[in-house]
């Protein structure tokens, strides 16, 4: 599990039949302390998440299949909390 920003929607009308009624979003994975994580990519939102929010995002194929509830989904990445505040101390 991560944490990421969420960028932005992304709108596809012919998609693969596993992402018909999802909704995804781009988004940017963040260290605990809010920097940069990586590269930015796209996950499907299960908890109707926005832009400019932080969220926990699942990055596991077998994950994604428990949320989605989809046996063997072409799903990698799935949005599965918005975050409210982290309290985070350096070690």
């Amino acid at each position: 599990m991560v944490l990421a920003h969420v960028l932005g929607n992304v709108v596809s009308t012919i998609k693969h039949p596993h992402y018909q009624s999802t909704k995804l979003m781009v988004i940017q994975p963040l260290t605990p302390d809010g920097r940069k994580d990586g590269p930015s990519c796209l996950a499907v939102d299960s908890v109707g998440a926005g832009p400019g929010e932080t969220v926990l995002v699942l990055r596991l194929g077998a994950a994604a299949a428990q949320v989605v509830g989809i046996d063997l989904p072409a799903i990698r990445s799935v949005i599965a909390g918005v975050v409210d505040h982290i309290d985070y101390t350096t070690p």
